[in-house]
């Protein structure tokens, strides 16, 4: 059975997709099938991995409020062994019109991950920057939540806010949702600044927060703009080295919970 993890932090810019790729991307290297979710109606984690947004006949919109089978939206990708489930601008429109069709709005996107056919050993769910429908509905289908920490200003106040909603999604519609962990993301050695927030955010999380760090890495943005993974791009560069860490880190994490 799949392990689901949603990447969510409603404070937009902080890596969530860049980590839905590229982490995908680095357990796939290590012999995992993997699948993401594109929870997101601008469609960056699907177009990240090669996925035209505009020339698609199905996507999550469709399973989601069309009853259409989601086996048939999902799409193989250049990777072997990574698919995603893309979105695009419809995608928007789920919270306006989900109450007319579903009669539990919070718990479709669980309904539709059942379905899927596919043996994956993860699958991520790339959360938009809010705490909306779109987010709740990841949150209540998933076993556990990885929050990406940029390392600048604001970061422990959004941090506030998604422990909130965790606790609220626990309470009302999963309570078995856990933390996966905090990832600290675009990491500058240079500064004071990305160590103040790191050493903040392992006092305060400490076990719950990975040891891999994601460093700001020139190689990461420029296989975003080549729509692809950054160990696909530039495999042996700081950025895909950071990703195959955290990848390893993950695996050892659920070793030793079985």
């Amino acid at each position: 059975m799949a392990k689901i993890i949603s990447i969510a932090n409603q404070k937009g810019g902080v890596g969530k997709t860049t980590t839905a790729i590229n982490l995908s991307a680095a357990l796939v290297n290590l012999d995992k099938r993997v699948l993401i979710i594109d929870m997101d109606p601008q469609g960056n984690s699907s177009r990240g991995v090669g996925i035209d947004i505009n020339a698609l006949n199905k996507t999550l919109y469709d399973a989601l409020v069309n009853a259409c089978d989601v086996n048939k939206a999902i799409k193989h990708t250049s990777i072997a062994h990574l698919d995603v489930l893309p979105s695009n601008l419809n995608l928007a429109n789920f919270s306006a019109v989900i109450n007319n069709v579903k009669d539990n709005p919070y718990l479709v996107l669980k309904d539709i991950i059942s379905q899927i056919s596919e043996p994956y050993d993860f699958i991520f769910i790339d959360c938009p920057p809010s705490l909306g429908l779109l987010t709740i509905n990841a949150l209540s289908a998933s076993n556990s939540i990885l929050i990406p920490v940029q390392c600048e200003y604001f970061a422990m106040e959004a941090l506030a806010q998604i422990l909130g909603t965790i606790s609220e999604v626990k309470r009302l519609h999963n309570p078995n949702l856990a933390i996966e962990g905090f990832v600290l993301t675009m990491f500058d050695t240079q500064t004071n600044l990305s160590k103040e927030i790191a050493q903040e955010v392992r006092l305060l999380f400490k076990e719950n927060t990975f040891i891999s760090v994601i460093p700001r890495n020139v190689s990461i943005p420029e296989a975003t703009a080549k729509l692809m993974p950054v160990s696909e791009y530039r495999p042996t560069s700081a950025g895909s080295l950071s990703y195959a860490a955290l990848a390893k880190e993950l695996l050892d994490h659920e070793s030793q919970k079985n």
